[in-house]
């Protein structure tokens, strides 16, 4: 690679000292180094799920899907973002929050359900890459109202890793993992992994912008704190209520899509009656 030339993996011309070769800046490594600590975090939990650490493994998987939400938000801050680590995160996600959660579930409980246990599991896998895929195609749609980059199309697939693994917070909670149970188990994952690919419209928060009203910071910060202080002392009840409220905020999610389409087919229509009386 000559001086001039763009490196084709992190898009943009690489420093280089004459025969030590070139240098990447660390900006563009420190994104990628915490998704491959993500992978590793939820590869980890698989090998612990197998072995029956089930609490330490499910917390590996919680890992993994946090380091992996945060590298792309480091990446930006660092403004490190590459093409590179862009399909790098991909990747990670279909581990993290695809096969990870799903291999996790079935050692835990689904494989009392046998072959329906095993074909629950491997739906949600598929039912996730088919979500990042589509994800990932619907970045480059243009034309569309700015409103709908206020929702995702489907539950999302960090929202399904936390939904999924339902189950297996019950069962530290001590619900008994039978295969009555497991059955229904794996009812659960088929559904939560219909809601992935489905076009129902998720709320993503994104409306509420980067800027906070300042009479909300100091409730935030509150809200922050003892929801980590929960989190910490109470894990499985925290997380089984969490998401329990995610389940609960689907349908205002739905009627907030709802409304938006309406005020868009409103606005059309008197666009079209102002310019019907400009014509006569």
């Amino acid at each position: 690679m000559t001086e001039t030339e763009i490196d084709p993996l992190f898009d943009e011309k690489p420093q280089t000292t004459g025969p030590v070769g070139r240098r990447i800046p660390l900006r563009y490594l420190a994104p990628n180094v915490i998704t491959v600590l993500a992978i590793c975090a939820g590869l980890t939990g698989i090998r612990l799920a197998f072995e029956n650490r089930y609490e330490l493994a499910v917390s590996m998987v919680l890992l993994a899907a946090f380091l992996d939400g945060i590298d792309g938000r480091l990446a930006r801050m660092m403004k490190g973002s590459t093409k590179f680590g862009a399909q790098m995160d991909s990747l990670a996600d279909i581990v993290n929050f695809g096969v990870a959660p799903a291999l996790v579930l079935y050692a835990y409980m689904l494989d009392q359900a046998r072959s329906f246990g095993w074909i629950a599991a491997l739906l949600y896998c598929i039912a996730c890459c088919l979500r990042l895929a589509r994800f990932n195609v619907m970045l480059d749609v243009v034309g569309k109202p700015l409103w709908q980059n206020h929702f995702f199309t489907g539950v999302p697939a960090p929202a399904g890793a936390m939904l999924v693994m339902l189950p297996v917070y019950l069962g530290f909670l001590g619900l008994a993992p039978t295969r009555a149970i497991a059955f229904a188990a794996s009812a659960y994952t088929v559904g939560v992994a219909v809601l992935m690919i489905s076009r129902l419209p998720v709320y993503s928060g994104k409306a509420a912008g980067t800027r906070l009203r300042s009479d909300w910071v100091m409730p935030s910060f509150l809200f922050i704190v003892l929801y980590v202080a929960f989190l910490m002392s109470y894990t499985w009840e925290t997380l089984t209520l969490t998401t329990i409220c995610f389940f609960l905020t689907l349908p205002f999610s739905a009627r907030a899509w709802k409304r938006y389409e309406a005020a868009d087919r409103a606005a059309l229509a008197n666009a079209e009656s102002a310019g019907s009386e400009s014509i006569s």
